[in-house]
């Protein structure tokens, strides 16, 4: 038996398998509540051992995207809760990843009062969809004040302890991709004069602060964080310190005790590749689990797997088109390939209609 398909333990959870369905953003969520066809979504591919769900907002300023969920609400926490407890019926684990747009969003899908934020009132290149208005530029983000910072914190937190009520095993902090979190690490989208902002421990502060605060609300083995040096996401591109960075992150990171780091390679999108050399410092200063993923096959995975490279593998694409994806990579069944006009469009065309290979 292949190793991918052999039981895990993450934390003090039981995985049935190392196949993890990595994170995707697919806009089902009406009114940022997540509805029964959500749920339906995620039962369906509940054959992977862990479950990492698409983009959720801890807070109405990081909804910049249209119909994404949000997990700040009284109403979206028992929404998720539906979805907890039918990938739990299915022997799957699930944990939420928390993903605040900060300025790679528009106003025009933000609730009313909700502003575009970032650490620096600096713009990105690129353009947006709003339901309203098609596409729109990126506006420029009011750059964040102290007590800001404090109260985003909070709403993690917050957010964090409804993800637990909400039947989650635990919840994945998206510090990668160009969002929030990343900002704050990367020079070109932070230029702050602050504690925040400048030398290399500064900019890595407000992503351990909220993995700090995070554990310690829920528990370290409930916290994680999902990371993508050398990645080209939302106009933030690699920095001539990229590997120091990280390295020093994820040594800060072990020291908080969180339960894994999940680690995305963009290169099969057209990115850099991530430094081996990076990817082997993470691996040495962390000692928790460690879930590489971007453009893996079965054979690639096995191979980093027996290595001791990685503990776990992550698959995106693939879960989208094959929601029995675990049986077809066992039974060496041909993947169905997915249809890219439906990937954001409301409604199950696209999302919850694909077959099962039986």
């Amino acid at each position: 038996m292949k190793s991918l398909f052999s039981e895990a333990k993450l934390g003090n959870l039981s995985l049935k398998n190392k196949v993890v369905m990595a994170p995707m953003t697919r806009s089902r969520s009406i009114g940022n509540v997540p509805g029964d066809l959500v749920a339906t979504y995620y039962e369906q591919r509940a054959e992977a051992g862990l479950i990492i769900t698409e983009g959720t907002s801890p807070s109405p300023n990081g909804l910049g995207y249209a119909r994404i969920p949000g997990i700040f609400s009284e109403e979206q926490t028992k929404a998720w809760k539906k979805v907890t407890d039918k990938v739990h019926a299915k022997g799957s684990k699930i944990f939420v990843q928390l993903m605040h747009t900060g300025r790679i969003g528009h106003e025009l899908n933000l609730p009313k009062g909700a502003k575009v934020l970032g650490p620096s009132a600096i713009l990105a290149k690129g353009q947006m969809w709003t339901d309203t208005d098609g596409m729109k530029d990126h506006p420029t983000p009011q750059e964040m004040t102290k007590t800001e910072i404090k109260s985003t914190l909070e709403e993690f937190v917050n957010a964090s302890k409804n993800a637990i009520q909400a039947g989650f095993d635990g919840v994945e902090l998206h510090a990668a991709n160009g969002y929030l979190l990343e900002q704050f690490l990367h020079p070109s989208s932070n230029q702050r004069t602050d504690e925040y902002g400048g030398s290399i421990e500064n900019r890595i502060r407000f992503v351990l602060e909220v993995a700090s605060e995070v554990s310690a609300a829920i528990g370290k083995e409930k916290t994680a964080i999902r990371l993508s040096p050398y990645g080209a996401f939302n106009d933030l591109f690699p920095f001539p310190e990229t590997h120091e960075e990280y390295s020093l992150l994820a040594e800060k990171l072990n020291q908080i005790g969180i339960v894994y780091i999940h680690l995305v390679d963009h290169s099969s999108m057209g990115a850099p590749t991530v430094e081996p050399e990076t990817v082997q410092n993470i691996r040495k200063a962390f000692k928790g689990t460690l879930i590489l993923s971007g453009g893996y096959d079965v054979e690639r995975a096995e191979k980093d797997l027996s290595t001791g490279l990685a503990d776990l593998v992550a698959f995106g694409k693939p879960f989208l088109a094959n929601p029995d994806l675990v049986t077809r990579f066992q039974k060496n069944i041909a993947l169905a390939s997915f249809d890219q006009t439906t990937l954001y469009t409301p409604g199950e065309k696209g999302y919850s209609d694909y077959a099962f290979a039986s």
